[in-house]
């Protein structure tokens, strides 16, 4: 965690996510492009049995676009995906096409949950999500490494319990 100080600003954080991310995502979209593209097959070889020449361009495009998905994807979202928590802010940075990059300070920090799905626990994986006073919603800190995701959680609830206020 940094401990820089000061007012919040819109920046690049400083801190990237799990270089096993990679991983990760190429696994998750491993497994719905998978299905996406089983689903295709069955139309284009059982629903469609005369195979019109535009079937097979939609096949194709979908299997260029899933190989994308797969294998650039991931490597582009890394590039991207950043965040930082500081004394008086969290910075998060995430996309891959749309970037969206958000700053939210801790005075407005209402709650902080962590979660572990399947997938990120095979690749020692966790991700924050800090609920805010705030109508954009909650910021999210997805591919930490679980050990590392916990002691941002421990920094949070410490830096946040020390402002009396109410987070709104």
């Amino acid at each position: 965690m940094s401990t820089a100080t000061g007012d919040p600003a819109l920046r690049d954080p400083a801190r990237k996510v799990s270089r096993s991310a990679i991983g990760y995502w190429t696994t998750t979209a491993l497994i719905w492009e998978g299905i996406f593209l089983a689903i295709l097959a069955v139309v284009y070889f059982v629903v469609l049995p005369d195979r019109w020449w535009w079937a097979t361009v939609i096949l194709a495009l979908a299997v260029v676009m899933a190989l994308v998905e797969i294998l650039i994807v991931p490597r582009f979202k890394f590039a991207v995906h950043r965040w930082e928590v500081t004394e008086t802010a969290i910075y998060t940075r995430s996309g891959w096409l749309n970037v969206e990059q958000r700053i939210a300070p801790l005075s407005r920090v209402q709650t902080v949950d962590s979660e572990q799905g399947a997938i990120q626990r095979m690749f020692g994986l966790a991700s924050i999500t800090v609920t805010t006073a705030s109508s954009a919603g909650a910021i999210e800190i997805n591919c930490l490494d679980q050990d590392e995701a916990r002691r941002v959680v421990a920094d949070l609830t410490e830096i946040t319990g020390r402002d009396e206020g109410d987070a709104t």
